[in-house]
């Protein structure tokens, strides 16, 4: 934390402007020995000054320089940033020439490593920076944005609030029993509070699938037996020749995937290898990796064929999709019908053609239906959408219902008092007002260099 850290911030290769970040309390002095022009140390901040990068006397790139003097920084460090014109030549110089002179080459996400443990952000707040950065659709920046403004951890705060004021109020109640005048917590009292936080943490929970959608997209795999028009159904839905169509069954022996953009949400669509019976060991291979992809699709689209009766290998189809978000798709309804509907559900089919492009508008409204996509709304503050953020509030609900329980028992208060702490606790940990070392290390070593 005293090293004075270097790092491109914009991506490295032919552009019009690189951007090389410098932080820490010696930023100012190392870039004033390579620049030429007004002395860096004197300027006041938040100012930008135009001058050369030089190494002695050699130019090497024309530049602004920007000089931002802490604690109002990113980093609460003085920064510096130095545009250069873009170009992998001239920034791994002017990259160098900052090394050479004192600064050291910051680690990914070592910026935002440093904004959080100086405080000037929480954990959600710099999780979200890097969800904002790897954001691919407008409601998922729209989401991130919310947790780098500090919506949520202000709620998980508020929260934290209301279970230090009871805290408090036992511990006074233990220490201080003689006293007449201070307030008596009853399991009454504590009971209030606890349901409270209990039906705020599901409603958090519940949306967080939500956020999860926004920020992840919905990963749908289509599955099928050999030429029911799986791969021309993925051509259609991503407008792009991505898998090959033949008539020859076994084409497809790998998985081909493909993206779109369904009302801000991405679609992450999967075409599979036919499902059948093989004794080809690569389509075999094909074959058990489709099946496997089953438990990990959030939707099943199973692609049945309106010219050919139901076979074996699609009643087991049927059956290993059972009980999980999933749409029928019955294709070539340009051809005569030998399918029996009777044995499906009705309301899981979508009738398609992909000869004539029919059914794929159904498809997609099927797909906005199935996950409320309409609905979604990404001003929410309650949304979470981090893996490791849900799973504390997880933890936390669980004990959350051992305090009830224990009030139910009519527990004594200093023994619920023990898992109220820890209640108090697992939501810091949420926002990083308590963390370890080897988490901060992780998390923020998957940012990027210069971030």
């Amino acid at each position: 934390m005293f090293d004075t850290i270097a790092a491109i911030s914009t991506t490295l290769g032919v552009g019009a402007i690189s951007i090389i970040r410098v932080s820490g309390k010696d930023a100012i002095k190392i870039v004033n020995h390579i620049f030429d022009s007004k002395d860096l140390e004197k300027m006041p901040t938040h100012t930008i000054h135009y001058g050369h990068i030089i190494d002695r006397e050699k130019i090497i790139d024309e530049v602004l320089v920007s000089v931002m003097r802490g604690p109002k920084t990113f980093t609460t460090e003085d920064i510096v940033e130095i545009n250069c014109h873009g170009g992998i030549s001239t920034t791994k110089k002017v990259l160098e020439l900052l090394l050479n002179n004192g600064a050291i080459l910051a680690e990914p996400g070592e910026f935002t490593k440093r904004a959080f443990l100086n405080g000037r952000i929480d954990l959600i707040e710099a999780e979200s920076v890097m969800d904002l950065i790897n954001s691919k659709t407008e409601k998922s920046r729209e989401l991130a944005i919310n947790g780098i403004e500090g919506k949520i951890s202000l709620l998980i705060k508020k929260l934290r609030k209301n279970l230090l004021e009871t805290i408090a109020n036992i511990e006074v109640n233990i220490d201080y029993p003689e006293y007449e005048d201070i307030l008596v917590v009853t399991n009454e009292m504590i009971k209030k509070n606890i349901v409270d936080i209990k039906e705020k943490l599901k409603i958090i929970l519940k949306e967080s699938e939500n956020g999860k959608i926004i920020k992840e997209g919905i990963n749908v795999l289509i599955i099928g037996r050999p030429n029911v028009g799986k791969s021309s159904i993925l051509n259609k839905l991503i407008d792009e020749e991505k898998a090959i169509v033949t008539d020859i069954e076994g084409t497809t022996r790998d998985i081909v995937e493909g993206s779109i953009n369904l009302d801000g949400i991405a679609l992450n669509i999967i075409d599979t290898a036919g499902i059948r019976e093989t004794e080809d060991i690569i389509e075999k291979k094909g074959v058990e990796k489709s099946l496997n992809l089953v438990e990990k699709a959030d939707l099943v689209i199973l692609v049945l064929n309106n010219n050919e009766e139901i076979r074996k290998e699609d009643f087991e189809l049927l059956d290993k999709t059972q009980g999980k978000k999933r749409i029928i798709l019955i294709n070539k309804i340009d051809l005569e019908t030998k399918l029996d509907r009777r044995k499906l559900n009705n309301s899981e089919i979508i009738e398609s053609s992909t000869v004539n492009d029919f059914g794929l508008e159904g498809l997609t409204e099927k797909i906005k239906e199935i996950f409320n996509l309409n609905e979604l709304e990404t001003k929410d503050l309650t949304y979470l959408s981090n893996a490791r953020q849900i799973s504390i509030l997880k933890n936390t609900l669980t004990l959350v219902y051992e305090v009830e329980l224990g009030i139910k028992n009519n527990m004594p208060v200093d023994i619920l008092e023990i898992d109220i702490k820890n209640i108090w606790e697992l939501l810091g940990n949420v926002i990083g007002e308590n963390y370890s070392d080897e988490l901060i290390d992780q998390l923020f070593s998957q940012f990027c260099l210069g971030k």
